[in-house]
C-alpha cells in the first residue's frame, strides 16, 4: 500500500505530517510522492486564508484524479473550521481536524472497510490537551522541526487560528527535552522550535518553564549545533530574555517577529498587543545586544478602514527599520473573525497595489542585508545539492542566508566556513574555505 501527502500553511503542519506518515510506515505503507499513483492520499489543509481553502480544495481534486479508487482524507485546519463543507467535498473520504491526525491510519482503514466516510472533528476551543505527535524514525535531514506547543489564546481580528487550534497546550518540557536527545541521536545538526504561539510554550505546564529554559537546556546536548525559533510574538523579547539569550552559542541569531502593521491605528483595529514603538524598540534592543541578527516578519495590507495614509505609515516605518525580509499577505475575509464584519472593507486593486509596493521594498531590504555580507565568512550548514548549477551545494548561515558553494564531495549535512562572494536577489554565493 502506498501512501502519499500534500501539506500546506506552517511548520506545525510539516511536523504532523511527518508523525503522521510514520504511522503509516509503522502499518506498512510506503511513503511515495504526492503526483504518484497511491492507495491512500493525505492532505494537511490550511485556512489561514481563502486561498488555503482553495489550495486545498484544488489539491483534494488533483488526488482523486490521480487514483479515482484511493482513500482521500483532508486532515487540519479546513477541516476543523468547515468539516460539512469539506466533507461535501466529491472524493472526501476522511475528515479530521487539527486533534484527530494521530488516529489517521485508523480512521482510513475504517474508511476503506466499511466504504463510509469518515469525519471526526472535535471541539478545540475547549480541548487544553496536547496531542502528542512525536517523530521516532526520523529520516535523513539536516533540520527538524520540533512542534512543542500548539493553540493560541490571542484572537487578533483577522484570525481564525484560536477557532482551528483551540487554547494554548504545551508538550511536557521532560518530552521535549527526550525528542531533541533523539534528534541528535539520528545526526541532526539544527532543530526549530515550532508552534502556534510558541511564545505562549509553558504557560498552561504546572512546571514554570518557558522557550528560554528550553534553549538553555539545549546548549548542553551534544550533537545539536544549532537552534532556532519559529515565529513568535515580539512582545516575547522582553530585556531579562534578552540577557539570557545572549549567552547561547547555539542560538541562531535569526527571528521571525510577526509584525502585521506599522500603523498604530491598524495594529489597534487588528487587537495586537504592542504598538510600532514598541516593535521597533524590540527590534532595536535585539539588534544591539546579538551580532548579525536577522529580523524577518509579517505584513497584511487591505486590513478593513485600511486607508492610504494608515498603509504609508507602514511604509514608511518598513523603509525606516529595514527588516531583512518581509512576508506580504493580502487581507482575506474570514467567517467567524471579528474583522470579517468590519466596516470599510478594503477593495482587492488597492490591496494588490499596496502589496506590490512592498514587495519592491522587501526586495532592496533583503538584498542589501545579504550584500553586508559580502568580503565576510560565514558558517554555513549545507543541506543538499542545488540543482541549478552542477557540483554546487546549497545551505543556510546561523542568521539564515541562502547560500551556494562548489565543492568536489558531498558536503550535505556538514557546517563550514564559506566566504561571501557575491549576492543576487535571494541568494549568496560564495567560496568554501578549508
Amino acid at each position: 500500500m502506498k501512501v502519499a501527502f500534500s501539506t500546506l500553511g506552517c511548520r506545525v503542519n510539516t511536523y504532523e505530517s511527518e508523525a503522521m506518515a510514520e504511522k503509516f510506515v509503522r502499518e506498512g505503507y510506503e511513503i511515495v510522492d504526492f503526483s504518484e499513483k497511491a492507495d491512500v492520499y493525505v492532505i494537511n489543509t490550511c485556512s489561514v486564508t481563502n486561498m488555503g481553502d482553495k489550495k486545498s480544495r484544488q489539491i483534494i481534486g488533483k488526488a482523486r484524479r490521480l487514483n479515482e479508487e484511493a482513500i482521500i482524507a483532508a486532515v487540519g485546519c479546513y477541516s476543523q473550521i468547515a468539516p460539512d463543507e469539506v466533507s461535501a467535498i466529491e472524493g472526501v473520504d476522511v475528515v479530521l481536524g487539527t486533534r484527530n491526525k494521530g488516529d489517521i491510519v485508523y480512521y482510513v482503514n475504517k474508511a476503506r472497510d466499511e466504504q463510509k466516510q469518515q469525519i471526526q472533528v472535535a471541539e478545540v476551543l475547549k480541548n487544553k490537551e496536547f496531542e502528542d505527535l512525536s517523530i521516532a524514525d526520523y529520516q535523513d535531514k539536516t533540520r527538524a522541526f520540533l512542534k512543542i506547543q500548539d493553540g493560541c489564546n490571542r484572537f487578533c481580528a483577522y484570525c481564525l487560528i484560536p477557532y482551528t487550534r483551540g487554547a494554548v497546550c504545551s508538550k511536557d518540557f521532560n518530552k521535549v527535552m527526550q525528542e531533541i536527545k533523539d534528534l541528535a541521536s539520528h545526526g541532526f545538526k539544527e532543530i526549530i522550535l515550532s508552534g502556534i504561539h510558541t511564545a505562549s510554550y509553558g504557560v498552561d505546564l504546572e512546571e514554570k518553564v518557558s522557550v528560554v529554559d528550553i534553549l538553555e537546556a539545549i546548549e548542553n546536548i551534544d550533537g545539536i549545533e544549532r537552534v532556532r525559533i519559529g515565529s513568535i510574538d515580539p512582545t516575547f523579547f522582553t530585556e531579562d530574555v534578552v540577557k539570557r539569550i545572549v549567552c547561547l552559542k547555539k542560538l541562531c541569531p535569526q527571528f521571525h517577529l510577526s509584525l502585521q502593521s506599522g500603523c498604530d491605528a491598524t495594529l489597534k483595529r487588528m487587537n495586537r498587543r504592542y504598538s510600532s514603538k514598541k516593535y521597533e524598540e524590540i527590534v532595536n534592543l535585539l539588534r544591539d545586544k546579538i551580532k548579525d541578527v536577522s529580523i524577518t516578519t509579517d505584513v497584511i495590507v487591505g486590513f478593513p478602514g485600511e486607508t492610504d495614509e494608515e498603509f504609508n505609515e507602514t511604509y514608511e516605518f518598513l523603509k525606516r527599520i529595514k527588516l531583512t525580509k518581509t512576508h506580504i499577505f493580502k487581507y482575506s475575509q474570514r467567517t467567524g473573525t471579528k474583522a470579517y464584519s468590519m466596516e470599510n472593507q478594503v477593495d482587492g486593486t488597492a490591496k494588490d497595489k499596496r502589496s506590490k509596493i512592498l514587495i519592491e521594498l522587501n526586495k532592496v531590504n533583503e538584498e542589501n542585508f545579504i550584500k553586508s555580507y559580502i568580503g565576510k565568512t560565514l558558517d554555513v550548514l549545507f543541506e543538499e545539492k542545488y540543482s541549478k548549477e552542477e557540483n554546487y551545494y546549497v545551505g543556510y548561515t546561523k542568521n539564515y542566508i541562502r547560500v551556494i558553494a562548489k565543492a568536489d564531495c558531498d558536503i550535505s549535512s556538514k557546517i563550514l566556513n564559506v566566504k561571501i562572494e557575491n549576492a543576487q536577489g535571494e541568494i549568496a554565493k560564495g567560496t568554501l574555505e578549508i
